[in-house]
């Protein structure tokens, strides 16, 4: 009784999982290489980045919410008449 073993065979995926495995590998040591191991990017830093970002769109949103408020009272100043 003899069993066919089926040859592996390289097929599309795995050559393109090989070259991005690749790519990360050479865009991870030059990155360690121009800013130094202490200053890489992290899944951390990543985040903390983000949250910063959210804070400072939603500073700008209130300012201008403030702004907005302050024309719409300004602008319903002027149109009242004068009695």
């Amino acid at each position: 009784m003899s069993s066919s073993v089926p040859h592996p065979t390289i097929g599309l995926t795995t050559i393109s999982r090989t070259v991005a495995s690749l790519a990360v590998g050479v865009v991870h040591t030059l990155e360690r290489a121009m800013v130094g191991p202490d200053r890489t990017r992290t899944a951390r830093g990543n985040a903390w980045e983000a949250v910063c970002a959210d804070r400072a769109r939603a500073d700008q949103r209130a300012e201008l919410d403030r702004l907005i408020a302050e024309l719409a009272a300004a602008r319903s100043r002027a149109r009242q008449p004068v009695g």
